[in-house]
This record gives structure tokens, C-alpha cells and sequence, in this order.
């Protein structure tokens, strides 16, 4: 197969697979959805990175010693587990997500679902997150999904229940947050949204 060095020579309006993604040499970060391909946005703002930052030092530092490890974008997690490349046609880079089981981990990122994912949106993104991510995380069976709306300081979570996500609460910068698969592992949010500027 043919190495792309320029998103260009791709036909945006066609389907690919993770064996095709793994051909692309081109500078533009882009995610597979269902097989199309979708432009990530430009660098995240200080402020996302900052907020995707501190929620990772925390949950990072809070899972030594755990089998469970925590990743930060750009970090390919291919939803559908499946040892054939041309079988995997989405391809996602959560702000953080959280893998229990070792056997998901290679060498190339996660091949299956995290138990865990934090969106951070952004202008670009919030649709594509609130929407087609969404559903995918859900489908995939990702048991949490944290949804950050930097601009208020209010943090979602979603839990999978019966296979379908449910709102379980929303939180402002004064609130203490505690991981649903985690439940000794709790965020300040103060600690959160104070380190942003």
C-alpha cells in the first residue's frame, strides 16, 4: 500500500480502514469514524490543554501502582477490538482515557474500549464529540464518559447503563468528582478549573 504524505491525496467522501491510517504520513491529525476520515481541530486552545493536563496529572498520579493506566491524547484508540487492520474502521483520540485490562494495550495505542474517556470540547469539536463520539463510545461499550465544557467549568458524566449512556450528574468547579469504575480515585475540580487561566 502506498504511503499518503498529504491528506490531500485522500478522498475525503470514501471509507478507510486502521491498515489505510497506518499508511498516512501526513502532518494534519485526523480521527476514523465508521470509516470516514474526520480533521481534528487545530492545536487545542491553553486553556484545553490545560484542563486536560491537570485532569491527567491527577488521575496519573492517583493510579500508581494500578494495573488500570491512563492516556492522553494524541493517543490512537481503535474502538472495535480486532487483530486484522483492514477489520477496524474507527480510530479515536481521547483527551484521557483510562484501560484496566493490559491485553487492550500494544504497542501501537489501545485495540478495544477504554473504560474510561474525557472529551475536553472545544469550538471545533463539541459537536463531533456530543454526537458521533458519543454514540461510538457508547456502542463500544466505554463504561464512562466524562464531558468537560471549559467555557462554564462544568464537567458531565455519562454512565453505560443497560447499553445506553445516562447523564449521572453535572458538576462545577466546586465539586469533588469520584471515577464510577475507579471509586477511590476522586477529582477536585477546583483544583481543575484554578489551574487555568
Amino acid at each position: 500500500m502506498a504511503v499518503i504524505t498529504d491528506i490531500s491525496q485522500l478522498d475525503l467522501t470514501k471509507t478507510y480502514t486502521y491498515a489505510d491510517y497506518l499508511t498516512w504520513r501526513f502532518d494534519e491529525m485526523v480521527e476514523l469514524l465508521r470509516g470516514y476520515i474526520y480533521k481534528m481541530s487545530p492545536a487545542p486552545n491553553t486553556y484545553h490543554q490545560r484542563i486536560t493536563g491537570s485532569i491527567f496529572t491527577e488521575i496519573s498520579y492517583k493510579l500508581k501502582k494500578n494495573k488500570c493506566k491512563v492516556f492522553i491524547a494524541p493517543f490512537d484508540v481503535r474502538l472495535k477490538r480486532s487483530l486484522v487492520d483492514k477489520e477496524i474502521t474507527t480510530v479515536v483520540q481521547p483527551d484521557v482515557c483510562i484501560v484496566c485490562n493490559p491485553e487492550l494495550i500494544d504497542t501501537r495505542g489501545c485495540n478495544g474500549a477504554p473504560d474510561f474517556v474525557l472529551e475536553v470540547l472545544s469550538p471545533f469539536t463539541s459537536k463531533k464529540d456530543l454526537t458521533v463520539k458519543y454514540k461510538l463510545y457508547e456502542e463500544a461499550g466505554v463504561s464512562e464518559y466524562w464531558v468537560v465544557y471549559p467555557g462554564e467549568n462544568i464537567l458531565e458524566v455519562y454512565l453505560l447503563t443497560n447499553g445506553s449512556y445516562v447523564l449521572a450528574n453535572k458538576y462545577g468547579r466546586e465539586d469533588k468528582v469520584k471515577l464510577k469504575i475507579l471509586p477511590n480515585l476522586e477529582i477536585d475540580l477546583m483544583e481543575v478549573f484554578d489551574d487555568v487561566f
